[in-house]
């Protein structure tokens, strides 16, 4: 997949950092010397991660040189970036913490990946991981419906059978409690209010839509999406002030390795 829409996908920042706040509020006090941020995007997670600890040594992972440019912008002092596959990665030494807020999803064989992450930490260390949740949404059922109806299916029907699908909370602790002094997993679905479908539409249009526009060319992206927009209208209502509630539902866990 291309590099995501960095102006769309920070148009909505805000939004996109409070899973990562309420995923960080659950990690206990400790003092980390060594964090990861797989996955750190434009560093907003990163950012939450220096405040909380400030005298550790910070390293930023992902694919994006775009998003890795926004991220060294941000000029946070104890961080670096670095561009790194998250599916093969180990640290040089133990970490004490790796944090990943809506990456690991993308991962082939997450489930095993989510294990080795584990491994990686130092006795004590803190594996902490939040992942969308969001296939069974009207949001993204509808993507996958318009990929199967249209000129493009051929081409786009492959994709729609790759989008990532996480697995149910009791395969996490399955694979993970046995190894941990802690497990916790949660569930949260956030509503967020925006300005009707095209709101919507603007919301993934820099991240879940991408590799569903990226082998159309212009003329084909124009009328998915404008069919895109249609099927949203229908599918969530508009509230008195206009705005539509988009659900997105995340799915949480914290371990502590034994």
């Amino acid at each position: 997949m291309s590099d995501w829409d960095i102006a769309l996908y920070r148009k909505y920042e805000r939004e996109r950092t409070r899973a990562a706040g309420d995923l960080l509020a659950r990690i206990p006090e400790f003092e980390p010397t060594t964090v990861f941020d797989l996955g750190c995007g434009p560093a907003n997670s990163t950012e939450l991660l220096a405040a909380r600890f400030p005298r550790a040594t910070l390293v930023g992972l992902d694919t994006s040189d775009e998003m890795l440019e926004v991220a060294r912008r941000r000029g946070i002092a104890s961080a670096q970036f670095q561009k790194q596959d998250i599916a093969a990665w180990r640290p040089a030494e133990p970490a004490d913490l790796v944090f990943s807020n809506a990456a690991l999803q993308f991962v082939p064989d997450h489930d095993e990946a989510i294990v080795r992450l584990l491994s990686v930490l130092r006795p004590g260390g803190w594996l902490a991981v939040q992942m969308p949740n969001t296939t069974q949404e009207m949001s993204h059922a509808l993507m996958r419906m318009i990929a199967a109806d249209g000129p493009w299916a051929e081409r786009l029907v492959p994709i729609a059978k790759t989008r990532p699908v996480i697995s149910p909370p009791e395969e996490y602790y399955r694979r993970l409690a046995a190894h941990a002094s802690v497990f916790e997993t949660w569930q949260t679905t956030y509503v967020h209010p925006l300005d009707g479908a095209k709101g919507v539409v603007e919301w993934f249009e820099g991240s879940a839509l991408r590799p569903f526009l990226d082998p159309l060319n212009k003329i084909e992206r124009s009328l998915f999406l404008s069919r895109y927009e249609s099927e949203l209208a229908a599918a969530y209502p508009l509230q008195p002030d206009g705005k539509v509630l988009l659900r997105y539902p995340r799915l949480f866990f914290v371990a502590q390795k034994s």
